[in-house]
């Protein structure tokens, strides 16, 4: 017997569209009312991020507790490592390639001398001093709970890593402590079902805020800049990961359906952070390996940020552009290569693009730090095309290095990518185990 359809008003995502576009409403109607709704928004974020640590580290402890091979961590890691350089690469050139050839900034003609820097300076106290050392210092927490309290996903995932490194190599003495960790694993994801029903009321909030703080109209001035650098990362998920994608056997746009829900969560409240969790869920049930998925999607929130690589190069040329700055060969090349780092630092909260840009800049002194105040007004709006873009670049991730690993289900990728659920992928399974003519 065929399950009742849910009505579309008990769709989540029909519910984040609803939420999204009340919010816009609220925003530019009663701007004031609206920017009074910010809290709902913070607080949906605060709970995602509230239990984010821990599946993390569940997630991850489990994964390697479970893996025969400790090489295979390793292997896993250095897998994902080279996989995110090399398209990150292609975001970043990308987003140079895009900016020379649509010239968004061309026409400014801003005097640096009549820019007020001190609307930034803020940023730019934050992103000074920090260099290669002080990032992979950071990595290292100053005590395990310190890690968690703070909510480092990085420092996390370390703990997490020598965590399932002693579990597995202990076997059976460990199995306890691994069966332990499962069972609260299930305890966090019922937790994330919880919150999750929560998002179209954060969404809501986050929206408003944004469309009552900045207006729409905010967007004219710049709109040329805002288009760009929505539509280069378009093409990016399009091309660049949907190559990737086909290479690997799946469609990127039905990809994009199977993970609608979490990118609208993600447009309503401009953080990748807040879809985390759900993102690991539903890429098991795709058919990922659980500890591929654990390895990668959180190392990939800080080493596999490409919307944040197209935006950190689109904005430098565009500052430099709009204030007749020119830039040379080698100094774009510098930018590339400084801007893979500094983009390392980002985070999936917003206002972290802007930092890492102001740390960029601070790298490249012939464009004037204080130009990043022509994109101050705008970047909130960009922000949640940089969240969406990394949550797919993340996703395919997991499922590229699953299918590397050979611990890719396609039966599973198949009926999930086409729209069934629970007893398809069942019937599916048992009819490839039947012999022929049964």
């Amino acid at each position: 017997m065929r399950p009742l359809k849910k009505p579309f008003y008990r769709i989540l995502y029909v519910q984040v569209i609803a939420a999204i576009v009340a919010g816009v409403l609220l925003g530019h109607f009663s701007s004031k009312l609206a920017i009074d709704m910010k809290p709902l928004g913070d607080a949906f974020i605060n709970l995602v991020k509230m239990i984010i640590g821990p599946i993390i580290f569940c997630t991850v402890v489990s994964g390697i507790a479970g893996m025969e091979d400790m090489k295979k961590v390793g292997r896993v890691g250095g897998k994902a490592l080279l996989y995110f350089e090399v398209i990150s690469t292609f975001a970043l050139v990308l987003g140079l390639i895009a900016t020379h050839v649509l010239k968004p900034g061309a026409g400014f003609n801003v005097d640096v001398n009549t820019l007020d820097g001190k609307a930034v300076a803020s940023y730019a106290a934050k992103a000074h001093g920090q260099s290669a050392v002080d990032f992979f210092m950071h990595i290292i927490p100053h005590t395990i709970t310190d890690a968690f309290a703070q909510g480092e996903i990085l420092q996390i995932l370390l703990i997490a890593l020598l965590f399932g490194s002693v579990l597995a190599t202990i076997g059976e003495r460990g199995k306890p402590v691994t069966d332990f960790i499962e069972s609260v694993s299930q305890v966090l994801f019922g937790i994330v079902r919880i919150v999750t029903k929560l998002a179209p009321i954060g969404a809501f909030g986050a929206m408003a805020f944004t469309i009552g703080k900045y207006g729409l109209g905010s967007l004219l001035p710049l709109m040329k800049l805002v288009g760009t650098f929505y539509l280069t990362a378009i093409v990016f998920v399009l091309l660049v990961l949907g190559t990737v994608a086909r290479l690997v056997g799946f469609n990127i746009v039905r990809f994009i359906g199977y993970i609608k829900e979490e990118m609208l969560i993600v447009l309503g409240t401009s953080s990748s952070e807040a879809a985390l969790p759900q993102l690991m869920a539903k890429l098991e049930k795709l058919g990922c390996s659980r500890s591929v998925v654990g390895l990668v999607v959180p190392t990939g929130y800080s080493f596999n940020l490409d919307g944040t690589n197209i935006y950190m190069t689109m904005a430098v040329l565009f500052i430099a552009q709009a204030t007749n700055t020119d830039l040379t060969l080698m100094q774009q090349l510098t930018l590339i290569a400084v801007a893979m780092l500094t983009s390392k630092g980002a985070s999936g909260v917003t206002g972290a693009g802007f930092i890492t840009l102001a740390a960029t800049l601070a790298v490249v002194p012939t464009i004037p730090l204080s130009g990043m105040v022509l994109i101050l007004g705008v970047d909130r709006f960009m922000s949640e095309c940089r969240a969406l873009t990394n949550i797919v670049g993340n996703g395919v991730a997991a499922v590229v290095i699953s299918a590397w690993e050979n611990e890719l289900d396609r039966s599973k990728l198949r009926a999930a990518l086409s729209g069934r659920r629970g007893s398809a992928v069942e019937e599916e399974a048992q009819a490839q185990t039947k012999p022929a003519g049964v």
